[in-house]
């Protein structure tokens, strides 16, 4: 699915009267989850699931066919942890 039919779906699901009303309604919701992670708050959706940003450790290693080596910095990275009516949902879904 792309972002023009999620835009749709999301205007059919939440009874937006306009594709730009939903799409302004998907943009702050990112938007928010963007700023909340930057600043490190986890955000917790009962029942849909949970964002955090976590440490991802740097690591080392070598390039294939070759003697080179590299290693990577520390970094915070998004993590998305599903909630359970979810899990159950999509399983149900099959």
């Amino acid at each position: 699915m792309n972002k023009a039919q999620f835009v749709e779906l999301v205007q059919k699901s939440g009874d937006y009267k306009t594709k730009v009303e939903a799409e302004n309604a998907i943009s702050a919701f990112t938007d928010a989850v963007t700023d909340a992670l930057v600043a490190q708050e986890d955000i917790s959706l009962v029942g849909f699931g949970g964002f955090t940003a976590v440490l991802q450790k740097g690591k080392s290693g070598t390039v294939p066919g070759t003697t080179k080596t590299y290693t990577t910095q520390d970094k915070m990275v998004p993590k998305f942890k599903p909630g359970k009516s979810l899990k159950d949902r999509v399983a149900a879904g099959k």
